[in-house]
């Protein structure tokens, strides 16, 4: 498989990882859009959050996200978490991942 993200989780692409579990790893993006942007990224390849029908990997997904928000230190003062599907909702690695953004002031809050 060509997936970029498929090679970081299984280590055949460096990056920088900051928590993993069997099921998972949650990297630092390499372009990030706020002080602290992590991605969540299943090792079990789906192209899309349509696909996967894994209940506990999801909730596996939500868990490594708390963990990661409160290893990075804004947890208390807040921060968002994104999933992005198929290319309309601007996603534009096909592989699921989760994006936690966190450590900037949000301006047009949504609730």
């Amino acid at each position: 498989m060509d997936c970029i993200f498929c090679k970081i989780a299984s280590k055949k692409v460096p990056s920088t990882i900051v928590l993993e579990t069997d099921d998972l790893v949650v990297i630092k993006d390499i372009s990030p859009q706020a002080p602290v942007h992590l991605l969540v990224i299943p090792k079990r390849h789906y192209a899309t959050l349509l696909e996967c029908e894994d209940k506990t990997l999801l909730g596996s997904i939500f868990e490594a996200a708390k963990d990661a928000a409160k290893d990075a230190g804004v947890a208390e003062s807040g921060f968002r978490t994104v999933v992005n599907t198929n290319e309309e909702g601007g996603q534009t690695v096909a592989h699921l991942h989760m994006h936690l953004l966190g450590g900037r002031q949000l301006t047009g809050r949504m609730g």
